[in-house]
């Protein structure tokens, strides 16, 4: 209900406040219980994005480990099985020997040419670094260097 009053040449609109506008009016704690709610919403979208952060960077240090991986074994002087060592020695210092199990490389051609390719399996982080086993695959490629 509103009421209009003039004092002098102001208006003033002013809410009424009737009977049920008392802390007796059931609403006490209310302001509690609703900042509880709007605060544990807001916790689990900030760790929600958190965790999303946390897979890409996973992702993306896997990903330029493999890559790293696939440009060294390319190299004239050095093979596959030291490219798989030096993706499995990148993730293990960036993320734990955890993520460096399944590590592979082998010869490709790649868009006609020669190259290497070093491909990582590895889990997809889910909760914390814990997640999904094999959920994450990524392949690195680099054109392969010869002499002569």
């Amino acid at each position: 209900m509103k009421r209009m009053l003039r004092t002098g040449s102001l208006l003033r609109l002013r809410l009424s406040s009737g009977p049920s506008a008392g802390p007796a009016s059931g609403e006490c704690g209310s302001a509690v219980a609703e900042f509880v709610m709007v605060v544990s919403l807001l916790t689990v979208l900030t760790l929600a994005v958190l965790q999303l952060a946390l897979a890409l960077h996973v992702r993306n240090t896997v990903l330029d480990a493999a890559a790293e991986g696939a440009r060294f074994a390319s190299l004239a002087d050095s093979g596959l099985a030291q490219g798989a060592e030096r993706t499995r020695d990148l993730i293990t210092t960036a993320v734990g020997p955890a993520y460096a199990h399944d590590v592979t490389a082998r010869y490709a051609v790649q868009g006609g040419f020669p190259s290497v390719q070093v491909r990582v399996v590895t889990p997809l982080p889910l909760l914390g670094l814990f997640g999904v086993a094999r959920g994450l695959e990524v392949e690195g490629h680099a054109a392969r260097e010869t002499l002569g």
